[in-house]
């Protein structure tokens, strides 16, 4: 039976008070938990979070050995290229946006001996250990004026990814 506040006296309003603290406290423990639920199933998603720099020594551990339920991302790069380079940039922001996708990074001698630079920026898509698709090079990649929207988009067209985007952002010219 709930009371107007203003017709209790003081031993009501104590009484009353202490009630509500009690509910108040059930229903903030309650509240607190389900915020802890939500936040460790977050973070279970959440593994990545940016694009990480491996050498070759590393490419079978970190890519084909990942664990299954993980799209791998993989870069493979020359620094001296200024398209590898606005590619690194797009990956960085779409690993933050997609944390749950493992974005790496490669030096391609690394990996790849006497690869050619032609074949520069080389994008690679992994799930289950295997290769879902590739990118060779800038036209595939998406051309020098590429815009990480264009790439989102590209990524979610081969499954990577889980987009909001509603049409190709690259216009057809």
């Amino acid at each position: 039976v709930v009371k107007p506040y203003e017709r209790m006296n003081f031993e009501e309003l104590k009484e009353a008070e202490n009630d509500f603290d009690e509910a108040d406290r059930k229903v903030i423990e309650m509240y607190r938990q389900q915020c802890l639920q939500e936040w460790k199933s977050l973070q279970g998603m959440q593994k990545y979070g940016e694009p990480r720099e491996i050498c070759g020594e590393q490419y079978v551990k970190e890519v084909t050995n990942a664990p299954e339920d993980v799209w791998v991302i993989i870069h493979l790069y020359r620094p001296s290229i200024p398209m590898c380079l606005l590619v690194n940039e797009h990956l960085s922001l779409l690993a933050r946006k997609f944390p749950e996708v493992k974005f790496l990074k490669a030096i391609v001698n690394s990996c790849i001996q006497n690869y050619h630079d032609r074949c520069l920026p080389t994008i690679l898509v992994y799930k289950t250990g295997e290769i879902k698709h590739r990118f060779i090079g800038v036209a595939e990649c998406g051309g020098m004026y590429l815009k990480v929207e264009e790439l989102e988009w590209k990524l979610a067209e081969v499954g990577a990814i889980e987009t909001n985007l509603e049409e190709n952002p690259k216009k057809d010219v």
